[in-house]
């Protein structure tokens, strides 16, 4: 049986703003992960409009994910959370969440709120782990992956901070 290694971090990791500088490494991480990828405007858009923006990375700058949120009054929307391939199921995840809670809470924001696909179980779970709660389905909100047709739902959940 061969089973896949996936390198831990067994040094200290740091968050940086996610600035242009960054963007061709995290299109790489985005396009890798995603059958739906954000596009380079789409990040070039968020970071104008100055979302909180966030690259964690070990300290020799590798990139381990990233996630951007979008302020608004007294709540805070996650747009895009994403663990690079080879971190996953290593707990970034969890603590790129944290993070953002933190800065939620500093930001004077009572909710935390994210759509997630219907079909990606695993995200849902660390959520659920999180403290997010299912609030409501938006029916149709994804297209599905480039090799099917139609659209998914999405489940919208919310953590009260």
């Amino acid at each position: 049986m061969n089973a896949i290694l996936k390198p831990k971090i067994t040094t200290e990791v740091q968050f940086h703003a996610l600035t242009a500088a960054w963007l061709d490494r995290v299109l790489q991480i985005e396009n890798a992960v995603y059958p739906h990828p954000w596009s380079r405007a789409n990040f070039e858009d968020s970071i104008k409009t100055g979302y909180q923006m966030q690259v964690l990375t070990t300290s020799n700058s590798e990139i381990l994910g990233y996630f951007i949120a979008m302020k608004g009054f007294e709540e805070v929307h996650l747009l895009n959370i994403t663990v690079a391939d080879s971190f996953q199921r290593q707990g970034w995840a969890k603590l790129m969440l944290d993070a953002l809670a933190v800065w939620s809470r500093g930001q004077g924001a009572a909710w935390l709120w994210l759509e997630v696909r219907g079909s990606n179980e695993r995200a849902q779970q660390v959520y659920q782990a999180r403290g997010f709660k299912l609030v409501s389905v938006r029916q149709d909100y994804y297209p599905k992956g480039p090799k099917a047709n139609g659209r998914e739902d999405a489940i919208v959940m919310s953590l009260k901070l």
